[in-house]
Parts: structure tokens; C-alpha cells; sequence
């Protein structure tokens, strides 16, 4: 069985190369001028005009978030003057096609009024092939964001069984460049959201990975927000975060442990105050709290929950 899924792997590996090397030949290819009544025999492997109704878009597309600004002008511009590029589909029965690649302009030619647009029509491939061609086809053509590549990458990892190795071997990238991205899906997601809105850039949020605490991540991202810290900045910043919190470390590992109610009750004021707190608590009762701030803003921040 092993030696089977090996042998697949391979040949699907081999169609992935076969694919990036005919692209660019397969939108040369004439536009055939088939009726739009003809298009339930149209062949595989030629590019025809199909109905938008009769196209289904991929479960398994990596794209998630479609600029709705971007589309209306890609749309105007659709209506004006057709789709250049063809979408490329998979026939799925002779009145059903699903997208590849091409979900910005199926969209935009909705929009745009269109009846029926240009698509190549790929042979059809078993899941996890359809799959790897999907992500291809969009990592390689389309702007997608950061966390739309993470995600796709994961989804490659998940669903095709593949090591970090293999992804990288796939995409044509460094195996850093893919365990970069991954590790951005570790971060908050307010954090997430604004990488994939564009708020906030890949370099920034690598930075703030740095940092293993939830609560530090959220408060270099909201110092990003409010100050519009260069990249640099807050390399600098989660840096002396990283120093502070080695030195408390190192007193963590002399105090005493905490018995778990006593955990719980600080774990609480953690989360009330979002920033770190440290109880220590002896055997005769007697303690302390101590509550880390970052900044005089951060301190008002927490003075204000407190209600002083």
C-alpha cells in the first residue's frame, strides 16, 4: 500500500510540473466560436464560452476574501472589453463545470452582465490532484494574501498528506519560506484578520510571532495600529519584551508553584487585564501580585480597568 501512495504522489508530482510548464500554452489556445446550445459537448482540453450559470466555483479554492471595490472595476472593464485571460475548469457533467482557477472574474463577469466567458476545460483530475492544481493555479497567478497562502499550504500539509519538504519542493520555495508562513495561522485572530484585510504586513506579524504570549501579540499589534510602528520598530519592541520576559522567567523558576485555585485566580486577572500577571503566594497566606504593563499607555489602559 505504501509503496502504491509513493508511486501516486510521484506521478501526481509530475503532473504538477507538466502543468507549471504548459500554462502559458494552454491560454494560446484559439477560443473556439461554439453556439452557447453546444457547450454541454464542449472537449476537453480546448478553451470554449461557457455559461456562467452552468460554472461552480471550487470548494477547495484558497481565495477567501474578493475586494469588492476591485471586482466592480475589474467588471466595468469585463463589460467594455471581455475577459482576456479564460478561467480554467474541470467538466463535472455536461451541463456543470467547477472553477480551478478564475474565481475574480467569474465574479466579475456576473457582475458585468455576462452570459457566458472564454474557460479552458482541464481533464478531470481525482480530489487530491484537482487539489494541488487549485492552490497551484492561484499561488502562482493570483494575488493572494498572506494568510490565504498560509492557509493553502496547510491544506496541502492536511489533505495531500505532504511535508513541509514537499510543499516547498512543490511551490518552487524555500522550506523556511513555507514554515514562515505557516506559523503566521499561530496568531490571534484580530491579528490574522488584519493581515489578510492589509492593515497590517507580513513582516510586522512575523515579528510579532515572536512572542509566545497571546496577550504581548495583541499589545505590539495594537501599539502597530495606534502608532504605525515601522516593521524595525517593532522588532525592536518585541525584543525587549523577549529580554523582560526571560528575566521573569528566571524568578518564575525560583518562586513557589502555585497550588491550581490559586493559578485559575491569576490566569483570571490575566485575561481581564490582557497583559501578564504574576502571583506569589507563601505558605503563611502572605503574597503578591504583580501586574506588567509595556508602556504609560498600556498603564492608564489597565488603570481604567481598574477604576482608578
Amino acid at each position: 500500500m505504501a509503496t502504491t501512495n509513493n508511486s501516486k504522489k510521484q506521478a501526481l508530482g509530475k503532473g504538477i510540473r507538466a502543468l507549471l510548464n504548459n500554462i502559458d500554452e494552454e491560454m494560446k489556445a484559439p477560443i473556439q466560436a461554439a453556439p452557447v446550445s453546444s457547450n454541454a459537448g464542449a472537449s476537453v482540453g480546448t478553451i470554449v464560452r461557457i455559461p456562467v450559470d452552468l460554472i461552480v466555483v471550487n470548494p477547495k479554492q484558497p481565495r477567501r476574501d474578493f475586494d469588492e471595490n476591485a471586482l466592480k472595476e475589474l467588471s466595468e472593464s469585463i463589460a467594455l472589453h471581455d475577459i482576456i485571460q479564460p478561467v480554467t475548469v474541470i467538466k463535472l457533467s455536461p451541463n456543470k463545470y467547477q472553477l480551478i482557477s478564475g474565481e475574480r472574474r467569474w465574479r466579475a463577469s456576473k457582475m458585468a452582465g455576462l452570459k457566458d466567458i472564454p474557460a479552458y476545460v482541464r481533464p478531470t483530475t481525482d480530489d487530491q490532484e484537482l487539489l494541488e492544481l487549485a492552490l497551484l493555479e492561484n499561488l502562482q497567478r493570483e494575488n493572494l494574501n498572506a494568510i490565504e497562502i498560509a492557509l493553502s499550504y496547510k491544506m496541502l500539509m492536511d489533505e495531500c498528506a505532504l511535508t513541509q519538504e514537499q510543499v516547498a519542493e512543490r511551490m518552487k520555495k524555500e522550506r523556511s519560506t513555507v514554515a514562515n508562513y505557516l506559523r503566521m495561522l499561530k496568531l490571534p485572530p484580530d491579528i490574522q484578520k488584519a493581515v489578510r484585510d492589509g492593515q497590517l504586513s507580513m513582516g510586522h506579524a512575523r515579528s510579532i510571532i515572536g512572542l509566545d504570549m497571546i496577550d504581548q501579540q495583541l499589545y505590539v499589534f495594537r501599539e502597530v495600529q495606534q502608532k504605525g510602528l515601522s516593521v524595525r520598530q517593532v522588532e525592536q519592541l518585541v525584543k525587549d519584551m523577549q529580554a523582560g520576559k526571560e528575566s521573569s522567567d528566571k524568578t518564575k523558576q525560583i518562586a513557589q508553584k502555585l497550588p491550581p485555585a490559586y493559578k485559575r485566580i491569576e490566569d483570571n486577572m490575566a485575561s481581564h487585564f490582557s497583559t501578564r500577571v504574576k502571583m506569589d503566594r507563601k505558605k503563611n497566606g502572605k503574597g503578591a501580585v504583580v501586574i506588567e504593563f509595556y508602556s504609560d499607555t498600556d498603564l492608564e489602559r489597565i488603570m481604567e480597568k481598574m477604576g482608578i
